[in-house]
């Protein structure tokens, strides 16, 4: 286990999975928490490859805090099938101060482990990280 500036380690699984995502494509989305009591990431929730990025999005809790890859799927003005993989640091306006520090201070270390990520995303509210936000910043 890598351990974070905050204190923070990564679990090994949250490394893992995000290979099989990338590589084998075998989700469409994985959302990560940061468990206190184990003062590691860990993985939180999997989605499926046929989920849709509504789904995605409401599988983000209102009130805390998350790290987030989603695999975005889009079509080129080429007519050309493409990919990108998004991180999403979730922030919640309505999150505990202490939750949102804690995620902020581990943030660039847990990023550093999943190498491949091609956009980031920081959101606060559901319209920062919309649908035509992951768009516009796909292309």
């Amino acid at each position: 286990m890598s351990n974070a500036a905050s204190g923070m380690a990564v679990n090994d699984d949250c490394k893992l999975k995000f290979l099989e995502l990338k590589a084998k494509r075998t989700y469409r989305f994985i959302i990560f928490k940061i468990d206190e009591k184990q003062k590691q990431v860990i993985v939180d929730k999997l989605g499926e490859p046929t989920l849709g990025y509504e789904d995605f999005a409401a599988s983000l809790p209102a009130d805390e805090c998350r790290y987030a890859i989603y695999d975005f799927d889009f079509v080129t003005e080429e007519n050309c099938q493409k990919s990108k993989i998004f991180f999403i640091a979730w922030s919640p306006d309505i999150a505990r101060v202490r939750n949102k520090m804690l995620y902020a201070s581990s943030k660039d270390r847990f990023k550093r482990v999943l190498d491949g990520i091609q956009v980031e995303l920081q959101a606060t509210d559901p319209t920062e990280m919309g649908l035509d936000v992951i768009r516009s910043r796909a292309n």
